[in-house]
C-alpha cells in the first residue's frame, strides 16, 4: 500500500498575546486541552500538539478520539494546512480536502444553483469539475424548480439535501472530517446512505474526529486517542476505545 500521510515529531505551540495579566492568570487556571506554559518573562503559550508521530497508507481510515480540547480539531487543522506546525515534519501525498462544515460558504441569498458553484469552488474543484458534477448534484437533491430560488426559501430538510449532495460530489485523495456527514431527512435517508457508502469507498485515506463511537466504528479501521495534545493510544479500534473509556471513567 502506498504511503499517503507521514507525521514525524510534530508539535504546535500557540502563543497567547495579551497585555492583561489578569487575563493570563485566568487562562492559566482555566482548563484547556493542551499544556499551558509560562516563561520567565511572563509570555504564555499553549502546546496544542506535542510530538505527534504516525503514518497512514492507502485504504486507512483513522478515527480521532479524545475529550473536548484533546487536540483532535487542531490536528485536523494542521493536516489541512490551516495551522503550520512549530516543529516536526508533515508529508501528504495527494489532494487533501477538509470537510469541517458540510457545505462551507453557503449564501442564503443566492440560489441553490449559485451555491453549488460557490461551495464547489470553496472546496477546491476546478471549473471543469464543477460543470461536470453540477447536473448530478441537482438531480440528487430532488429540489426541481427550487434549485433556482434563494436558499433562504428552503426548509431545513431541503438545505440538508443540497449540502449533502455537494459534499458527496467530492473526489478527494485524503478526506478530513470533523464529525460525519449528515444524510438529511428520514425519507431521503435510504437514498443518501447508498450515495454516502459509495462516496466513502472512493476516498484513499480518511481521518475523522467524532465523539460517536458508533460512527467511528462504522467508518474507520484504526484509531488514535489524543490527550492534552499527545498521543495516548494508537492502533486497532478495540484497543484505542478501551483506553479512551478508561480515561472517561477516571474523569
Amino acid at each position: 500500500m502506498a504511503l499517503k500521510i507521514k507525521v514525524e515529531n510534530l508539535s504546535l505551540t500557540i502563543p497567547i498575546i495579551s497585555p492583561d495579566k489578569s487575563f493570563r492568570h485566568t487562562l492559566m487556571n482555566k482548563y484547556i486541552g493542551g499544556n499551558i506554559n509560562q516563561s520567565k518573562n511572563s509570555h504564555v503559550s499553549v502546546t496544542a500538539l506535542n510530538n505527534i508521530n504516525f503514518s497512514l497508507n492507502s485504504g486507512d481510515r483513522l478515527a480521532l478520539v479524545g475529550h473536548n480540547g484533546a487536540g483532535k480539531t487542531t490536528l485536523l487543522n494542521v493536516l489541512a494546512g490551516i495551522y503550520k506546525p512549530t516543529q516536526g515534519t508533515l508529508i501528504c501525498n495527494g489532494t487533501v480536502t477538509p470537510l469541517f462544515n458540510q457545505a462551507p460558504g453557503i449564501d442564503k441569498d443566492d440560489t441553490g444553483l449559485d451555491n453549488i458553484r460557490t461551495v464547489c469552488m470553496f472546496l477546491g474543484m476546478s471549473e471543469a469539475e464543477i460543470v461536470q458534477r453540477t447536473p448530478d448534484i441537482v438531480e440528487f437533491t430532488e429540489l426541481q424548480d427550487f434549485i433556482h430560488l434563494p436558499v433562504r426559501t428552503y426548509s431545513s430538510g431541503m438545505l440538508a439535501r443540497l449540502s449533502f449532495a455537494i459534499a458527496t460530489s467530492l473526489q478527494p485523495d485524503i478526506l478530513l472530517l470533523d464529525e460525519g456527514i449528515s444524510v438529511g431527512d428520514q425519507r431521503f435517508g435510504h437514498k443518501a446512505k447508498a450515495r454516502l457508502d459509495k462516496f466513502y469507498n472512493t476516498i484513499d485515506v480518511m481521518i475523522c474526529a467524532s465523539h460517536s463511537e458508533q460512527l467511528l466504528r462504522e467508518l474507520c479501521n484504526k484509531a488514535m486517542l489524543l490527550n492534552h495534545g499527545r498521543i495516548q493510544a494508537y492502533g486497532d479500534l478495540d484497543t484505542v476505545f478501551a483506553a479512551y473509556n478508561q480515561v472517561q471513567e477516571a474523569v
